[in-house]
């Protein structure tokens, strides 16, 4: 079992910045494949916003990839996504996300993310 944890949501303006972390433990954290974000809006699917793999690949959606860079952070299995020139459509819960190899996720509770205009 693989525990994530985030961290790092908030209220911000339009145009600000954020830094959400995310931290993979757990007897499998060592058979993490690939971490990354995903968010969601009430009512609607999760959607992709960025991930890394193993290799330092990364991919975002094409609506975040000019804006929010998702890097590895200084401890093992843990991920940092940084959010500029947020917008108000940025607002949403974010969700880290555990790609273990075999491909299963293993999923944080969430962290709202809201950008006021």
């Amino acid at each position: 079992q693989v525990q994530v944890v985030e961290s790092g949501g908030g209220l911000v303006h339009s145009g600000e910045s954020l830094r959400l972390s995310c931290a993979a433990s757990g007897s499998r954290g060592s058979n993490i494949y690939s971490m990354g974000w995903y968010r969601q809006v009430q009512g609607k699917q999760r959607d992709l916003v960025a991930t890394i793999n193993i290799h330092g690949s990364t991919r975002y959606a094409a609506a975040v990839e000019s804006r929010f860079t998702i890097s590895r952070g200084s401890a093992k299995d843990t991920v940092l996504l940084d959010m500029n020139s947020l917008q108000p459509e940025d607002t949403a819960v974010y969700y880290c996300a555990a790609e273990v190899f075999g491909g299963y996720y293993f999923w944080g509770q969430g962290t709202q993310v809201t950008v006021s205009s």
